[in-house]
């Protein structure tokens, strides 16, 4: 019995000598050994070297099969299993025998349990390690400053603190993010935008490559607007992911992206549960009513790859989905671009980018997400005013682009880059809310040889509006336009075009209609070329009250999305033929050409359809249902 009980301490003592992993974690606490008791009842336990021989062999195989068991834990709590042998199996002979299948058995589940707890607060540890650095007391005036100005309301603050950035849970609209706060809807439209990029246009398997891949194949035929409830989860928070990580990485000029989230976490809260439902208890009764509150808790972490802001941000994904996602994105997204590089994009830094007295998202917010620079004006490059002057502009060529209302009541232009994204995607803006308008096929883009013409005369002719968007220029600048295009007016012509001093592109545009072909123009009495007819999807995320249709149920919230169905005549046929043309059948394809594709229902009309028009000059729109809103 004495060897035998040599053995066993002998084998417990190289068990729990095995090398230990590099930096593994403290060896791990054990229960005592169960002490014996004295025959008399209350006495104090008896000495261990007083157990019987057989009672000392049992517990020692005890403490032998726990050692083992606990090592194996905690090498897969460590992640080191798969990497650092296990320890050697040892053989026990005597009374207790050897550590049979129940034994490994009851070993393993007890693995998995440790695992399945593990993986419940592994997000919430990451979280709380990836916080990063706090911000000085300076810079977050300066950025508390710069979103909201000195004098901002509480209602304004509380419509940027109460936004989440979440997907509707209603199957129809399930690939939309949902609004139920007024002011963040320009941050909430500009990431739509990019996660129906990643849906409709990126595959999933060449995603990280669409920047170099051709936008004819990045269709993605399986989405269609019947089956966007087939959407996994998984696939929309991934488009949701990327989106967030590529427009930040736009804002910090492709170099470096910036995340900002709370710090609102209690670090000695061991309770269990779904993160979200964690923040969510976290950010009871938290506000925002300064500047000194962002700085005690905001948190900030810089990335230079976009592999690991993909990362962090899927780790924070909880946060930004969270009641604060919609100012926590956009402050992202200003640390990533830089305050004095923000400050120096604007043509007036003193204004808040918040706009009073309703809270709105400014323009420069938008282009800033849109394009990388928080320019204050939608037109192409800069307008030099003199004297050093400029009123800045958008500079370069975007994947999503913006439309707006304004542009169709004369009080701005929308240059070309914005107008011509490369995706057929667009922030469609109104007085007061934005919204997005999409295609699911670039085709709706695609111009014919003509269209292509009308293109570089219109591009020459803006390249000389000094006017700031007024569309009118000098007659020195009408024969540049001249000669860089190859247009040969007649000398009447030419007159009459430059009598009162001044060319406006309304009045060049009817003499390019009137003019021959040979001759540069766009004469064309079929009426037939280049004609267009597709459909357009017009998103708006501002939740309505709906009825579900059963008599007596209470509405539901949720967004709203409408089918447009769109014929674009030629720019440069005659008004006597479209005031004879029909508007396209809701049956055909989505392209088509002719006189065969028309129907006895009119042309439908909306705000939006205004804002159609400004990038397909006279286009008719019909739709079923409720008119789309852009509002």
């Amino acid at each position: 019995m004495a060897d035998q009980e040599d053995e066993l301490q002998m084998a417990l003592r190289m068990s729990m000598e095995q090398q230990q992993p590099i930096s593994s974690p403290p060896e791990p606490k054990r229960s005592k050994p169960r002490e014996m008791n004295n025959s008399s009842a209350g006495e104090p336990p008896s000495e261990v070297e007083k157990e019987s021989p057989e009672l000392k062999t049992r517990r020692i195989q005890r403490e032998l099969m726990a050692a083992a068991a606990e090592k194996r834990m905690m090498m897969m709590t460590t992640g080191t299993m798969s990497k650092t042998p296990s320890p050697p199996n040892v053989s026990v002979t005597g009374a207790g025998g050897r550590i049979d299948s129940e034994v490994k058995m009851s070993e393993e589940v007890k693995v998995r349990e440790v695992k399945m707890s593990e993986e419940v607060k592994v997000r919430e540890v990451k979280m709380r390690e990836d916080l990063g650095e706090e911000l000085s007391m300076e810079v977050a005036n300066q950025l508390f400053f710069m979103v909201f100005g000195g004098s901002v309301t509480k209602e304004v603050l509380a419509q940027w603190t109460n936004q989440g950035i979440r997907f509707s849970p209603d199957p129809e609209t399930s690939m939309g993010l949902v609004q139920h706060e007024g002011g963040p809807c320009g941050v909430l439209a500009t990431i739509q935008g990019f996660v129906l990029k990643y849906l409709l246009f990126v595959p999933e398997e060449s995603s990280d490559n669409a920047s170099r891949t051709s936008p004819r194949s990045w269709k993605r035929e399986s989405v269609t607007p019947e089956n966007f409830a087939s959407l996994s989860e998984d696939i929309r928070k991934r488009a949701f992911v990327k989106s967030m990580a590529e427009i930040l990485f736009r804002c910090g000029s492709n170099k470096k992206a910036v995340i900002a989230t709370l710090d609102v976490l209690d670090h000695n809260d061991e309770s269990d549960g779904l993160l979200d439902e964690i923040i969510l208890r976290a950010l009871e009764g938290f506000s925002v009513e300064c500047a000194s509150d962002l700085q005690k808790t905001l948190r900030v972490t810089s990335y230079t790859s976009s592999v690991s802001a993909m990362q962090g941000l899927e780790t924070m994904l909880p946060m930004f989905e969270s009641r604060m996602g919609a100012m926590l994105f956009l402050i992202s997204a200003l640390l990533s671009r830089g305050l004095e590089s923000v400050q120096d994009d604007r043509d007036d830094p003193s204004l808040p980018l918040v706009t009073a007295p309703f809270g709105h998202a400014s323009q420069e917010i938008v282009n800033l997400l849109l394009c990388g620079q928080a320019v204050a004006n939608v037109f192409d490059e800069r307008i030099d005013l003199g004297g050093g002057m400029f009123l800045k502009g958008v500079t370069t060529d975007v994947e999503v682009g913006f439309l707006t209302l304004l542009e169709s009541l004369n009080f701005c232009k929308v240059g070309q880059h914005l107008k011509r994204p490369k995706l057929p995607i667009w922030v469609v803006g109104s007085e007061s809310h934005y919204t997005v308008l999409f295609a699911f096929h670039p085709s709706v883009q695609d111009e014919n040889e003509m269209e292509e013409r009308e293109s570089r005369i219109r591009r020459a002719f803006d390249s000389q509006d000094q006017s700031g968007g007024g569309g009118f220029i000098s007659v020195e600048g009408l024969h540049q336009v001249l000669k860089e295009t190859g247009i040969n007016l007649p000398n009447d012509k030419l007159d009459r075009l430059c009598s009162a001093g001044f060319i406006v592109w309304s009045e060049f545009w009817q003499v390019l209609l009137d003019l021959d072909r040979n001759l540069g123009g766009f004469k064309d009495s079929s009426g037939l070329m280049g004609k267009k007819v597709f459909d357009l999807y017009h998103f708006n995320g501002i939740a309505k009250s709906v009825s579900n249709g059963n008599q007596g149920e209470t509405p539901f919230q949720r967004p709203r999305i409408t089918k447009l169905r769109v014929s674009v005549p030629p720019r440069w046929t005659p008004e006597e033929y479209m005031a004879e043309a029909a508007p396209p059948s809701s049956s055909s394809g989505s392209e088509t050409g002719g006189k065969d594709a028309v129907v006895t229902e009119p042309p439908q009309h909306a705000p939006l359809v205004d804002c159609i028009r400004t990038r397909w000059a006279r286009a008719n729109c019909n739709w079923t249902g409720d008119q789309p809103s852009i509002v």
